[in-house]
């Protein structure tokens, strides 16, 4: 670390923080456990972490705890208690409380009636088949720099946190950038422990990297485009419409490369309804 500057250094020790966060979300948030393994004064460290992430390390968790919590409701069929009890909450009713604030409705309402829904399987007068544009776009070849993510694609937040802090640490954030995930594997098919995908973004410039960090490269070509717009919990519903749905009525054929996402705005300051996500399949 002798060649980091000193906000790298800040940058790293922030970034154990958020590896443990990710890698404990069911455990009570214990302020001077994290001030230990950040190794920063538990006076302080707080306010280091809030001037340097743009929320305080209590909002990140519940953030990041509501976002898992919307994708057990939209993507499965855990007791909402369970799903309370997973998420830090005494009671059901606080949890649905939080939940509501967040999401725009109550748990067991956006289980049924959440954006997610307009994915379902059209039926004989069925209004919930909305909004399917799907756009044919010619796409440029890219090279993103990115972190690799091994296990529930639901938690690639933490490899894009690595990468952020990665980019901070060394001046490179920058509005022309651009965020990317990549997706390798199916999750129908391939155990969510294993699942494979990578956190990246585009810059407007080559830079050098190093391990963490590689360099990913892109297929250039046409790409089925869907523009998504609702929590990233919905993002298994759209997949399985894309590809069951779209492509197989479509009379194109998906093309020998792995699909990827671009975030067309931030979390940490968008409500989770107002989320934008461009899911690109590639096309032959």
């Amino acid at each position: 670390m002798n060649d980091l500057s000193h906000r790298a250094r800040y940058e790293a020790r922030l970034n154990r923080v958020l590896d443990h966060i990710h890698d404990h979300l069911d455990e009570p948030l214990d302020i001077d456990r994290l001030a230990e393994i950040a190794c920063l004064s538990p006076y302080h460290w707080h306010r280091i972490y809030q001037a340097m992430h743009g929320e305080t390390v209590a909002a990140t968790v519940r953030r990041l705890r509501l976002h898992r919590a919307a994708g057990y409701l939209a993507n499965g069929s855990m007791p909402l208690a369970q799903i309370a009890e997973r998420s830090g909450y005494s009671s059901l009713q606080s949890f649905s409380r939080t939940f509501r604030a967040m999401f725009g409705m109550p748990p067991a309402q956006y289980r049924k009636r959440g954006t997610h829904s307009r994915f379902r399987p059209a039926r004989s007068g069925d209004h919930e088949m909305v909004m399917r544009e799907v756009v044919i776009r010619d796409v440029p070849a890219m090279q993103v720099v990115t972190v690799d993510h091994v296990g529930s694609y639901m938690q690639i937040g933490k490899a894009f946190d690595a990468l952020m802090g990665w980019l901070a640490a060394r001046d490179l954030l920058c509005p022309e950038m651009r965020m990317v995930g990549i997706y390798y594997d199916d999750p129908g098919a391939v155990a969510e422990a294993a699942l494979r995908s990578k956190a990246g973004v585009v810059l407007p410039r080559a830079v050098e990297v190093a391990a963490p960090v590689s360099v990913t490269p892109l297929r250039g070509g046409r790409y089925a485009v869907l523009r998504h717009t609702g929590p990233y919990a919905d993002m298994a519903a759209a997949y399985q419409w894309l590809y069951g749905e779209w492509l197989v009525q479509s009379g194109h054929e998906a093309a020998d490369a792995p699909a990827f996402e671009e975030y067309l705005n931030n979390p940490k300051d968008t409500a989770p309804s107002d989320l934008v996500t461009e899911i690109c399949l590639p096309l032959v």
